[in-house]
C-alpha cells in the first residue's frame, strides 16, 4: 500500500534523503556510513525507519554491498532533485543578502558548446562577474539522466532520445548542420570535389549507434545505395576525433557545424566538399518538467536565446 502524502511529509527528513544519495552512491553500509560520519549499526537503523516510511524495501543487499531496487532508484532520484533545489534556496539566500552570485550548472551536447554557450557564457558573466558555473559535456541520454537527478539545472541538447520525453520541458535553439571532416594531410584534403562513393572505401570514425549524427550518416549512405564503411573507429568523444583526424591521415569523419568551425580555425582538420542531404535534427534548452529555475539559471536562458538567435527567442516547446 502507497503511504498518504501526509504520511510521508511528517515522517521523512532531510538527512534521510541525504543518507539515501549516500548510500546508493557508495554501494555499501559501511562505505555510506564512514562518508556520513556514522556508525554501520547506526546508518542499518536509519534505513529501516525511511524503509518503514515507505512500508517496502529500498535496497537489495547481499555479501557485495546493498543496491537501490525499481522504487529505491525512483525515491533516490527525487533525493537528489530535492538537494539541489535546497542548494539552489541557499544560493538565492546567499546572492540576495550580498546582491549578486549564486551558481548554475548546465550540460550540453558538444555542437552547442561551440555554437551558442560560449558566447552565451561570455554574456552571462558579464552581467554576473559573482556566479559560479559549472559545464559538462556529454551525450544527450547522459545529460537527461543528470538533469533528471538534478545534478544539473538545464542542459542544451535533444530530447527524442528520452524513453520519456515528457519528463522534460523543450525550448527549441539552433538547427544543426553537419559536415565531413578529414585530416590536413588526407589525400582529399585539398580536393574540390568528394562523392560519397569515394569515401565508402575510408576509415570512418563514427559516433556510437543510438546517436543521431550516427543515423543521419548510416541514412546518407544508405540512399546513395551504399554499405556503411566496415572497420569504424566508434566513438563519442568530439576531443577524440579531432586528435585522430589530426594525426592519421586516413580518417574520415561526420562532424557538427560548430565543432568543424573550430577545427577549421585552429587547422586541426578540413572540411570536404561534400553536401550532406540529411538534415540533422536541432537541439534547444532542456529542463524537468515544471522545474521552478533559480534567477542564475533563468540569466543563462536568455543569454542561450541572444546567442543562438539575436532577433529574439523561441517560445517554450513541451514535447
Amino acid at each position: 500500500m502507497v503511504p498518504s502524502l501526509t504520511s510521508i511529509t511528517s515522517r521523512l527528513r532531510f538527512r534521510q534523503l541525504t543518507l539515501l544519495v549516500a548510500l546508493d552512491e557508495a554501494g555499501s553500509l559501511h562505505r555510506a556510513a564512514d562518508r556520513l560520519g556514522m556508525t554501520q549499526p547506526g546508518l542499518t537503523k536509519a534505513l529501516r525507519e525511511i524503509e518503514s516510511t515507505f512500508g517496502m524495501a529500498l535496497f537489495e543487499r547481499s555479501p557485495k554491498g546493498v543496491l537501490a531496487n525499481e522504487l529505491g532508484r525512483c525515491i533516490i532520484r527525487y533525493a537528489r532533485v530535492i538537494a539541489s533545489d535546497l542548494g539552489h534556496l541557499r544560493e538565492e539566500i546567499d546572492g540576495v543578502l550580498r546582491g549578486s552570485g549564486g551558481r548554475v550548472a548546465v550540460g550540453t551536447i558538444t555542437g552547442a558548446l561551440h555554437s551558442v554557450l560560449i558566447g552565451a557564457l561570455a554574456q552571462l558573466r558579464e552581467t554576473q562577474p559573482a556566479l559560479s558555473i559549472e559545464v559538462r559535456e556529454g551525450i544527450s541520454s547522459e545529460l537527461l539522466n543528470q538533469l533528471n537527478e538534478g545534478r544539473l539545472d538545464l542542459a542544451i541538447c535533444r530530447t527524442t532520445v528520452a524513453k520519456q520525453a515528457d519528463q522534460f520541458d523543450y525550448e527549441a535553439l539552433q538547427d544543426e548542420s553537419v559536415a565531413v571532416a578529414v585530416g590536413p594531410r588526407h589525400a582529399l584534403a585539398k580536393a574540390r570535389r568528394v562523392t560519397l562513393a569515394q569515401l565508402a572505401s575510408c576509415r570512418w570514425i563514427l559516433y556510437p549507434g543510438n546517436m543521431p549524427l550516427r543515423t543521419l550518416l548510416e541514412r546518407e549512405f544508405r540512399e546513395a545505395g551504399l554499405g556503411l564503411p566496415p572497420y569504424p573507429i566508434e566513438t563519442a568523444s568530439s576531443l577524440a576525433t579531432m586528435l585522430m583526424l589530426k594525426q592519421d591521415p586516413t580518417l574520415v569523419a561526420l562532424m557538427a557545424e560548430g565543432t568543424m568551425a573550430f577545427c577549421e580555425e585552429h587547422r586541426i582538420a578540413r572540411r570536404l566538399p561534400l553536401a550532406i542531404r540529411s538534415r540533422h535534427e536541432a537541439y534547444g534548452i532542456v529542463t524537468r518538467r515544471g522545474a521552478r529555475l533559480s534567477p542564475a539559471a533563468s540569466l543563462l536562458v536568455q543569454c542561450l536565446r541572444d546567442a543562438a538567435n539575436p532577433g529574439g527567442g523561441l517560445g517554450l516547446v513541451h514535447t
